[in-house]
């Protein structure tokens, strides 16, 4: 009969154990709010026509493209831009002009609403920001680059 019961409390133990844990991690709190919010631009997002408004007057705009050469040439952009990397816009403020209306460009939009903020904070003009696939998504059109392909190597000399 000894050996029933602990048979018995060993199955139970086994069983109950999974709902003992499901119920602990019922109790962890969550991630606080503000750790689960995005970052929300204080900068224009642009639509289409804002867009194609500001690229009428191509002498008064400059589109910073912060997407990875990979990302511009597979997606598409836009046929004059300067490609900063997000990572790297803050070391390339002296290569932008503080003249020009500027539009920053990411896919959708994420990083190039951070990066408009950044450069609005520091004095430059921003016009706004875009996503090029939505872009395209309202019937804009984007330029595709092809890649070109490797060139053989030569042969070394002998």
């Amino acid at each position: 009969m000894r050996k029933k019961s602990k048979l018995a409390m060993l199955l139970l133990f086994v069983f109950a154990a999974p709902l003992a844990f499901a119920a602990e991690e019922a109790k962890k709190p969550e991630a606080p709010a503000a750790a689960q919010e995005q970052y929300k631009p204080t900068s224009k997002k642009l639509n289409r026509a804002d867009f194609d408004a500001l690229l009428a007057k191509p002498e008064g705009v400059l589109v910073i493209d912060l997407r990875r050469p990979d990302e511009v040439s597979t997606i598409g952009g836009f046929p004059v831009y300067l490609s900063v990397q997000a990572d790297q816009l803050e070391n390339s403020l002296s290569l932008i002009p503080k003249e020009r209306a500027i539009v920053t460009v990411s896919n959708h939009s994420g990083r190039s609403g951070k990066s408009a903020d950044v450069l609005a904070s520091k004095g430059f003009k921003v016009a706004g920001y875009l996503g090029a696939q939505y872009y395209e998504q309202e019937g804009g059109k984007l330029t595709k680059i092809a890649i070109p392909a490797p060139k053989p190597k030569a042969e070394e000399k002998k």
